[in-house]
């Protein structure tokens, strides 16, 4: 049945012990309890974006996506199956850290479960950044928002006010401006895929490379444009 279902796919597990995991979490829309299946356009769109970040991983880094129970945000559907994927995931791997690439909804979600012990780092692309929801939650977590100034599904104007919350909050954020990006990163897509492939590798350091785009977009005051 859906509702037994393990919430974590694994795309790719080292033979040995995982020295880390790299998860991606998909959109959706606003409200649907229609079931999430792994054909839909928004799942698909995500698998060359966990290619692109796996080129930053070493073998060792276990490859994985989030499975949603339902098509829609509802009341937090996606942030609820993204904890239980990061229960399984600390089963199997024990304390080895995590970095979440969430898209629109899946951005908000893994912003949302970013309090679990196992998050180091979240890669939000064009996510859904309401007013509402609390950015306190991050602290010990790296956080980069990658966003196109032409999309015109989620505001990019929300994500930068979520950054600026997260950093009054003492979390290591810094946002990224993909110009003539749209909501479905296909517009400059090696740009986005690019990116993502840096910003996950220096995610994945026990130490960030102070020259990387993360940490430019870190220490920069507003957001840093490609």
């Amino acid at each position: 049945m859906q509702g037994t279902e393990s919430a974590l796919i694994v795309r790719h597990a080292p033979p040995g012990a995982a020295s880390a995991a790299i998860i991606t979490l998909h959109g959706g829309s606003e409200l649907s309890r229609r079931v999430a299946r792994p054909w839909q356009l928004a799942a698909l769109r995500m698998h060359p974006v966990l290619r692109a970040a796996a080129v930053a991983a070493p073998r060792d880094v276990l490859l994985g996506r989030v499975r949603y129970r339902h098509r829609g945000w509802n009341d937090g559907d996606p942030a609820d199956d993204a904890l239980r994927a990061l229960d399984e995931l600390q089963r199997r791997v024990g304390d080895a850290p995590a970095i979440l690439v969430g898209h629109s909804m899946g951005g908000r979600a893994a912003l949302r479960c970013a309090s679990h012990p196992l998050v180091r780092g979240v890669l939000a692309l064009a996510p859904w950044c309401p007013p509402q929801d609390s950015a306190r939650h991050l602290d010990g977590v790296r956080l980069v928002v990658l966003h196109g100034d032409q999309d015109r599904v989620t505001p990019p104007a929300e994500s930068a006010d979520y950054v600026r919350r997260a950093r009054e909050a003492g979390v290591e954020a810094g946002m990224v401006v993909v110009g003539g990006g749209d909501h479905a990163m296909l517009h400059r897509i090696e740009d986005w895929h690019r990116a993502t492939t840096e910003i996950v590798g220096q995610m994945l350091q026990v130490d960030a490379d102070a020259e990387g785009l993360m940490a430019e977009a870190c220490a920069a005051e507003g957001a840093v444009h490609l």
